[in-house]
């Protein structure tokens, strides 16, 4: 059964303000919620960005049965993976075993603020794994310690751990990171419905849930959703290797300047859910068995009031298998 979430863009609300979006959410039957963890927004327009991990504290404490995730932490840099796993493990006990912790190899944007060199892409993949190795460690429990091309651990304990060690999954754009999320995660995360993506996870022998993030901007207007769409979201036109490597939220308005609205047009908005119907059907059809609504601009309210009145009554009444060797969280 395909589950459907909603985003908490932590780079667009205040902190008290995604807290009641969540509980929103519950209320209105998504299945789980994920938040970005950003130093900075994106672009200045955006407003926001507290400390993720608080807010998911906060979350678990006034939510019963939804699920969380970070989409995604980047484990090194900005963080030491043995605080990655201190944070994960106390929110998945807060939560009672609802926590999935979603990793990926970081942006520049988030990354720089401590002043530290940006590894190439291929050497912050060995970062990740060699995070991934420490994190898991440290759910086993017990004084760990580790020692590793980039990374290391010395006699660290969490003493706050959950019954179960949450799942952990793994952002992906491409083969080799889809290779490393078979190898050394749980899952995968995916922005993009690619069945070649998702076949090179399997290969790479891959067997865990397929998370998939799809943008979305409802409106009265779909005129009104292309504009809040370009005033929030233009920046996510220019392409992974572009999004990973600038440093400011100045420099993201700068490179998406000449960016026109209608570069946004295939991104589902407006008021007809047929749109987002077929862009979640779009992730399904390619294997994915988790999507995970992101809404544009400052309206979660009229997305909220959209999804309870069309979209939510839609996909139920549709529900469809869950795609052959998926395990579901």
């Amino acid at each position: 059964m395909t589950r459907i979430g909603y985003k908490l863009m932590s780079e667009e609300h205040g902190p008290s303000q995604l807290v009641t979006n969540a509980i929103r959410a519950e209320e209105l039957g998504f299945d789980f919620v994920g938040i970005s963890d950003h130093y900075s927004p994106w672009i200045t327009e955006q407003g926001h960005s507290p400390f993720a991990w608080s807010v998911l504290g906060a979350i678990a404490h006034a939510t019963e049965r939804v699920g969380l995730m970070t989409g995604v932490t980047c484990p090194f840099r900005r963080y030491h993976p043995a605080i990655v796993a201190q944070a994960a493990a106390t929110v998945a006990v807060l939560s009672k075993g609802r926590f999935t912790l979603g990793l990926g190899s970081g942006e520049l944007l988030n990354e720089h603020v401590i002043g530290e060199s940006w590894p190439r892409v291929a050497v912050r993949h060995e970062y990740l794994a060699e995070a991934i190795d420490i994190i898991r460690q440290l759910f086993e429990g017990g004084e760990q310690s580790y020692s590793g091309r980039y990374l290391e651990l010395a006699n660290a304990e969490l003493f706050d751990l959950p019954k179960k060690p949450p799942l952990i999954v793994v952002a992906a754009g491409g083969k080799e990171a889809a290779a490393l999320a078979a190898e050394k995660a749980d899952g995968l995360v995916a922005v993009e419905a690619s069945e070649e993506l998702v076949s090179s996870y399997r290969d790479a022998g891959g067997k865990g849930p397929l998370y998939a993030e799809c943008g979305v901007c409802w409106a009265p207007s779909a005129k009104k959703a292309l504009d809040t769409l370009h005033r929030y979201h233009r920046w996510a036109v220019l392409g992974w290797s572009v999004l990973s490597e600038l440093p400011r939220p100045k420099s993201f308005e700068e490179a998406s300047e000449a960016v026109e609205p209608k570069r946004l047009e295939e991104t589902p908005h407006g008021p007809d859910p047929a749109s987002y119907l077929r862009a979640i059907d779009e992730f399904v059809d390619a294997g994915f068995d988790h999507v995970l609504l992101s809404q544009a601009g400052p309206d979660q309210e009229g997305f909220f009031e959209f999804f309870e009145r069309e979209l939510g009554p839609e996909l139920e009444s549709r529900k469809r298998p869950e795609p052959a060797g998926a395990r579901a969280r």
